[in-house]
This record gives structure tokens, sequence and C-alpha cells, in this order.
């Protein structure tokens, strides 16, 4: 039998690791290949039309669609999130319904965020409203907490607006940055502020199929929160970026600041009950889901393409999860030995689903063997065909036309969610 011919261009032990317990032929990207798992660069190089690159064959996959982007630069994904919602609501669908505040019920799950400088005039009168709120600036398409920092002042964002000014005539355009409300009521275990990391792969937008990894981690910032308007320059309070926390005097090396989901479910159902942390739960499938939806629209969907995202996610004191970004290349590098053996099963159920058996891919019989031994630690969490096949055409289009798109489908069958947001698609 033919082996897999796999390339990359990381250096990542998780890789190279799995390729090796497959027994997979390691080849360089300018041999014939079966399996890439590539940087973002390249692969913005082989699909960029004015690249001289040979279209990919049938039996080749590759760990990202070709605009990705759509979904990982913070403003695009605000943008396309925001054009979704505008969408559903010009067509009348019940989940673009609003409370009495213009809050939107069921897909408020982004904080209030400005693209700068473009909005600068439409923050200002935001800031106006409410000058005793913080803000959080991030350049668009950085990673690792780099360049971020927090404003609560106007004499701050002018600064910044007057510097950006300066800039030469003849200097590349201005970085575009987002400026978001700050989430500054966050939830903490043991004083500390958190956020989550999920990784979610997407084997299809069109149709949507969508997996969730069931081994993610929380992410402790090193310092103590607080929420004084004096502290807002210390990053080690704010950030929960491994990258940058590691360089703080009170980093642990051995648990690296993180902890795992199951652990962080016992402590909240142990202290805010279970029916809540159930919902908690089932808001950050429809997070995910909704995100996923608002970029499907616009993301090409090429067969050839999956994509392993990394999500962040931040709670709030009142167990409401905000979705913060989305990462397109997840960091593979491991910080402690439970990081090095989750990353390596993160590796391996990726490549069983869209590598079936360790068979050579052919993308005309697209990732279909997904049995639970194939999906290992992952669970469906979203299948449009099955979707479309579990109703019948009369249900389906009544559904649709109530803003319906599930039901919602775990590894096991049975649908997922049972809040009032889960039955309102229903």
């Amino acid at each position: 039998m033919a082996r897999v011919r796999c390339c990359t261009d990381l250096d990542k032990t998780v890789l190279t690791q799995n390729f090796d317990k497959r027994s997979w032929i390691t080849v360089s990207p300018d041999e014939d290949w079966n399996f890439y798992w590539a940087s973002v660069t390249t692969v913005r190089s082989i699909f960029n039309p004015a690249n001289d690159h040979p279209r990919l064959t049938d039996n080749q996959v590759i760990n990202h669609f070709p605009n990705h982007y759509e979904l990982t630069r913070k403003d695009l994904m605000v943008k396309n999130i925001k054009r979704y919602r505008r969408e559903l609501e010009k067509d009348g669908n019940m989940l673009a319904e609003k409370d009495d505040a213009g809050t939107h019920k069921y897909l408020d799950f982004i904080p209030v965020t400005y693209m700068m400088p473009a909005d600068y005039n439409l923050f200002a009168d935001d800031f106006r409203r409410d000058p005793n709120h913080t803000w959080i600036m991030k350049p668009a398409a950085r990673a690792q907490g780099k360049g971020i920092f927090l404003i609560n002042k106007m004499s701050q964002i002018k600064k910044w607006s007057r510097d950006g000014k300066s800039i030469p005539a003849t200097a590349p355009t201005r970085e575009t940055y987002v400026i978001s409300k700050y989430i500054d009521n966050p939830l903490l275990i043991g004083g500390k502020k958190f956020d989550l990391r999920l990784y979610v792969l997407v084997t299809s937008f069109k149709p949507l199929k969508c997996y969730l990894f069931r081994l993610g981690f929380g992410r402790f910032c090193t310092v103590k929160y607080i929420s004084s308007t004096n502290d807002i320059d210390n990053m080690f309070v704010h950030l929960t970026n491994v990258s940058y926390q590691k360089q703080s005097e009170d980093y642990n090396s051995i648990h690296g600041g993180k902890w795992s989901i199951d652990n962080l479910r016992l402590y909240l159902e142990g202290t805010r009950g279970k029916k809540l942390t159930d919902r908690l739960f089932d808001e950050m499938c429809w997070i995910i889901v909704h995100s996923l939806r608002a970029a499907s629209a616009v993301i090409t969907s090429d067969r050839h393409c999956f994509e392993c995202y990394g999500y962040d996610i931040i709670i709030d004191d009142n167990l409401k999860p905000w979705l913060i970004e989305v990462n397109a290349s997840p960091s593979l590098t491991s910080t402690t030995a439970n990081d090095r053996i989750m990353k390596f099963k993160l590796i391996n159920d990726i490549l069983n689903i869209v590598v079936p058996n360790g068979d050579i891919p052919d993308i005309r019989n697209k990732f279909t063997n997904t049995t639970p031994e194939v999906l290992g630690n992952f669970d469906v969490l979203y299948d449009e065909d099955q979707a479309c096949c579990e109703l019948n055409d009369k249900d389906y289009r009544e559904q649709k036309a109530r803003g319906g798109i599930v039901p919602l489908v775990s590894k096991t069958g049975i649908a997922l969610g049972k809040t009032k947001q889960a039955s309102a698609w229903r």
C-alpha cells in the first residue's frame, strides 16, 4: 500500500512524531506531497493566482483555507459578525432579535468594537457617553499579545492618533487596530484573570462541518487582577497569552499557568452549580457555531483544505462568555509535560479525521469516515448536511424560516444544548 507523503514548514515535535507514528514519508514542499501542514504565509502563496503554483490534485490536503483570515484577523472577524447580524435582521430572522436596550438577545457575544483609525469618530462619541470605561487596543493582524495596550482617557487615544499622523507620507499604510470595550468584570479564580483556549476543527464551510476538541484549557495571568484604573499598564494582570506571561518572574513552568477544561468545569459546578455551568458551555458552543457561520459567507471553502482554529473566550463574573479572537495558527509549542501530551493528541485526532485510516487522501470523499473511534477527543459540533438529513424538507424549511439551523449534533448523535438560546434555533 502506498504511504502518505507529508511535509511541513514548521519545526514542531508534535507534528513530526505524529507523522512518524503513521510511518508517513517526509518530503520537501517542492516534491509531490499528499499532506501539508503549512504556515499561513505558505498557504497564501500556494493559493495566490499571481504565483506560479501548480493546481492541487485530488490526493492533496492542506491545513488552511485560502482566506482563513476572514475569521482570524481581528478586524475582519468583527466585520463579518456584524454583517451576519445585519443580514439576519434584514431577513426578519428571530436570531437577530434585540431587547429593549437594543442589545442582541442571542448574538451578543463580542464586545463593542471599532476599527482604528477608520472609526475614530464613532469611538470618540461612544467614549464620551461612558467616560469611565476602559478600552483595549489590539493590532488587527498580530498575535501573542504583541502591540496591545489599555486606555481609559481620550488623551491616550489622541496621542496614538497623533503619532500615526506623524508617519512620513512615503511610509507604508498605517497598521489597523481594533479597540474594544474591556471586559472589566472577568470571572476570577484565585483572584486571577483567565481565558479559555478551545480548539475547533473545520473540514468544510459550505456546508459547515465543525468539531470541538474536549481537551482545551484555561490560561491564567500570573498577577492577581486589580480593576483599578491605575494598573492598566501592567499587562501581567490583563493579558493571558502564555507567550507574554512566560516573561513574568511569577510564571510557574511546571503547570504553565494552565488548567484543563475538565478541572475548570468541576470548579464551576462546585461554585456556581451544574445548571449554570452547563448553560455556559452550551453558550460557548453557540458562539463558535455562529462565528463560523458569519465567516462562511466569505471564506473560500476549498475541498483540499481543513483548519484547526484556536478560539479565545473570556468569561465574565455573570458566567457570560465573550469571544475575544480566533487564531489561525494556535501554538503547537509545548510548555509543560501535560501540554505536550494534549497537543500530541490534538494533532493525532486531526490527522485521523482528515486522513482517514492513514490512507492517501481523496478529496472526492472528503473526511467522511467520522465514527466515534476516528473522532477521538473531538465531538461533532455542527454538521449542516446531517441537520438537513435529519429533518424532512417541510420541517427544515419551517425551522429555517424561524431562524433554526439545527439540530446541533454531538459525537453520540445527541443534540447539544438545552438553553433558551439553543431551543430558539430548533
